[in-house]
């Protein structure tokens, strides 16, 4: 990279939470943010926003008539985003840059848009403009009155991180200096479930103390389950004096598609981007490791198989956040992001507390967290690797 990149504010959204304090508490406790839905008879796993933040979120829906007709993705990321800009103390309207990613957009409305029309043969008004992908950064943009460029995307699992690259991209260009990221996702609906389920990789568990084994390697069966939630970083170019975190090398690959959610057993795409993101950077010099580990046998093994071709068996430690909150497709790299820059700011490392010491290396890990590596990667092997570091001074 020409320049680090400075992480000056950082707002999310999930079950964990809606303030930086309460999701760091619950990141510091053992217990997971699951609860049970019922589709089709069917106790189904998955990772709610709480009832506090829905009435928050409610709130925001009565504050601009135009905002009932929004979707829950939409309405994640305008939330996340105010707060994201608040803290960053960036004023609006403002000229700065928007990239929000999403993997499935407004999945809630486009389901019912699309009964309607099978009962009705009859396209609701609002069908068409209320379920554009693009309806989260523009939606954004126009919350925000931000005038600089505005980029909507989908890359499946790994969007928020490669929206992390756009931004990156954008301000060591010198095209602009402030660039907001991240991801969003409302993906808790029942065809969106239906797909998952039906590629065998959901999560049959509804009564084990930790439904998803996420970076549990021995497990016989998958155990992926779906989350809701969003994230939002601004990012400004250089070292800035209220940096929370400094991006200091970004990686990316794609494989070539064997399969339409395959990856190699060894995550080439995994080795490939994470070396890029290490640079000149030493192996030995990285702390933690976020990985993607979405809880899939095939999934967590190549992304640790990568891990071992790059760092060898005295890895850094490892975790995820996949157990406690589910997988939040688009969202889930960001809320990585967030994970490791809590980390990195409290100097406290959060373990997957079903995991072994000896897997994750927690015992070796040093005094002072001073990097962290985070990891995403999409259907057909579109991976992302993001280097943090503490900021020094």
């Amino acid at each position: 990279m020409q320049q680090p990149i400075s992480i000056t504010s950082i707002a999310s959204i999930s079950p964990l939470g809606h303030s930086p304090e309460l999701i760091w508490e619950r990141y510091q406790d053992s217990e997971h943010c699951i609860s049970l839905l019922v589709y089709n008879g069917i106790p189904t796993t998955q990772g709610q926003i709480s009832k506090v933040a829905v009435k928050e979120l409610e709130a925001l829906r009565d504050e601009n008539e135009h905002y009932k007709d929004l979707d829950n993705s939409v309405l994640f990321g305008i939330y996340a985003a105010r707060k994201a800009v608040r803290i960053a103390g960036w004023e609006h309207p403002g000229d700065f840059g928007i990239n929000m990613g999403s993997s499935r957009g407004a999945t809630g409305l486009f389901e019912k848009y699309h009964q309607e029309f099978l009962t009705n043969n009859i396209a609701a008004t609002l069908s068409s403009p209320t379920t554009t992908l693009g309806n989260i950064s523009s939606w954004i943009a126009n919350d925000l009155q931000s005038s600089g460029p505005d980029i909507s995307h989908s890359i499946t699992c790994s969007t928020a991180l490669h929206a992390v690259l756009n931004g990156v991209a954008w301000l060591q260009s010198g095209l602009t200096d402030r660039f907001l990221v991240g991801g969003s996702e409302a993906p808790l609906t029942p065809f969106t479930i239906a797909q998952m389920k039906a590629l065998k990789i959901y999560t049959r568990a509804t009564d084990d103390p930790y439904p998803c084994k996420a970076l549990e390697l021995k497990k016989r069966q998958n155990t992926m389950f779906l989350g809701e939630g969003a994230a939002v970083v601004c990012l400004e170019k250089g070292h800035k004096k209220n940096a929370k975190a400094l991006i200091t090398g970004i990686g990316y690959a794609t494989e070539p598609l064997k399969h339409n959610i395959s990856i190699s057993t060894n995550a080439d795409c995994f080795q490939k981007s994470m070396r890029m993101a290490l640079g000149t950077c030493l192996s030995s010099e990285i702390d933690v490791i976020v990985m993607h580990a979405p809880g899939t046998i095939k999934g967590d093994l190549s992304e640790y198989n990568a891990i071992q071709k790059i760092f060898g068996t005295q890895h850094p430690a490892l975790t995820t956040n996949k157990w406690k909150i589910g997988h939040t497709f688009g969202a889930s790299g960001i809320l990585s992001m967030e994970l490791a820059i809590l980390m990195l700011e409290h100097q406290k490392f959060i373990p997957v507390p079903y995991v072994t010491p000896e897997f994750t290396h927690e015992d070796s890990l040093p005094k002072k967290i001073q990097k962290i590596l985070v990891n995403a990667v999409g259907f057909g092997g579109n991976a992302v690797s993001i280097l943090l570091e503490l900021p020094q001074g």
